[in-house]
C-alpha cells in the first residue's frame, strides 16, 4: 500500500526563494513617491558633478565680478580717473556702494543661466544625452525642475562667493556703505535665483544648440547693462524724450532690475525702487519664465 506525500504550505513556501516572496509582497511604490525620489536623485546628481567640478566653478563664478570691481573701484581711483560723476571720494564710495549690489545680482544672473542653459545645450545636441535623464520614474516636467532647483542652488553659492570680494576690493579712500537688511537678503536672494534658472530654462529649449552664442549677443549682454548693475533705476529719470522717462520705462521689461533694485534695498541705503513693486514683480517675471520654459522643454523631449 503505497502513502501519497502531502506538501505542506510551509514547505512550499520554503522552496521559494526569499527574495522573491519579499518581492511578491512588496507594496507598490506610489508615483509621488517614486517622483519626489527620483527628483532627488537628479539634483544630488547635478550637485555631485558640481562638487567634482569646484574649482572650475569658483573661477568662473569669481572672474567678471573681480575684474569690474577691481577695475572700477581700485584701478580708476588709482589712476585719478573719475568715477561716480567724477565728484571726488565721496561720489567714488557712493558708486562702490551702487556697484556692489550690482556686482552680486548679475553674478546670480550670468550663474543660473549658464547652469541651465548651457548644460541643455550639450544635453540637446547631437548626442541627445536628455534622453538618459528623462528615463526616470517621474514627469518630463520634473527633469526641468530639478535642472531650475539645482541651477538655483549653484546660483546662491556664487552670491555667497562674490559679495566678500565685492565689498571688500576697494582702492584707498573708495568704501560702498553696507548694510545689511537679513529679511531682504534671505527672501530676495532665492528668488533671484530661481528667477535667473527658470529664465536659463526657457533660453535652453528656445535656442538651438549651434545658436547658443547668439543667446549671450541678443539676450544676456542687454539683461547686463540695462539691468542696473552700474547705476539705481531712480537715477534714469533725467533720461527724457519730449518729457518722457523712456529708459526708465523701457528696462522696467528687465528682469536683473527688480534684482539689483532689491539687493540695494538689502544690502545699502542707497535709493532703489519699492519693494513692494520688486517681490511682486519678480514672482511674476519667475512663474512666466518657468511656465514657458517647462512647455519648451517638453516640447524638445518630445520632438
Amino acid at each position: 500500500m503505497s502513502t501519497a506525500e502531502t506538501t505542506s504550505p510551509s514547505a512550499t513556501s520554503a522552496s521559494v526563494p526569499a527574495e522573491r516572496r519579499r518581492i511578491a509582497v512588496a507594496p507598490t511604490r506610489s508615483v509621488l513617491a517614486a517622483s519626489r525620489i527620483a527628483l532627488r536623485a537628479l539634483i544630488l546628481r547635478d550637485l555631485v558633478v558640481l562638487w567634482k567640478t569646484k574649482w572650475e566653478f569658483v573661477l568662473r563664478t569669481l572672474i567678471q565680478p573681480f575684474l569690474l570691481v577691481f577695475v572700477f573701484l581700485y584701478v580708476f581711483p588709482r589712476i585719478g580717473q573719475g568715477i561716480g560723476g567724477g565728484g571726488g571720494k565721496s561720489s567714488e564710495s557712493a558708486f562702490a556702494t551702487v556697484l556692489v549690489p550690482g556686482v552680486v545680482g548679475i553674478s546670480i544672473m550670468f550663474q543660473g543661466i549658464q547652469a541651465v542653459a548651457l548644460q541643455l545645450s550639450t544635453e540637446f545636441g547631437y548626442t541627445r544625452e536628455i534622453e538618459d535623464r528623462v528615463q526616470a520614474p517621474c514627469p518630463i516636467w520634473l527633469v526641468a525642475a530639478a535642472k531650475v532647483l539645482s541651477g538655483a542652488t549653484q546660483g546662491l553659492l556664487a552670491a555667497l562667493i562674490v559679495f566678500p570680494i565685492a565689498a571688500v576690493v576697494h582702492a584707498s579712500g573708495v568704501h560702498a556703505h553696507l548694510t545689511v537688511h537679513w529679511a531682504v537678503v534671505l527672501t530676495l536672494i532665492p528668488l533671484a535665483c530661481v528667477t535667473m534658472t527658470s529664465l536659463g530654462l526657457l533660453l535652453g529649449t528656445a535656442f538651438e544648440p549651434r545658436n547658443i552664442g547668439l543667446m549671450f549677443g541678443f539676450v544676456v549682454l542687454p539683461l547686463t547693462f540695462l539691468g542696473g548693475t552700474y547705476y539705481q533705476w531712480t537715477k534714469l529719470s533725467p533720461v527724457t524724450v519730449g518729457g518722457v522717462h523712456w529708459l526708465q520705462i523701457l528696462v522696467l521689461v528687465n528682469p536683473l532690475i527688480y534684482i539689483n533694485e532689491g539687493l540695494r534695498a538689502g544690502l545699502t541705503h542707497a535709493a532703489h525702487m519699492h519693494l513692494y513693486v520688486v517681490y511682486p514683480v519678480l514672482t511674476g517675471f519667475c512663474a512666466a519664465f518657468l511656465a514657458l520654459g517647462l512647455r519648451k522643454f517638453r516640447g524638445r523631449v518630445l520632438s
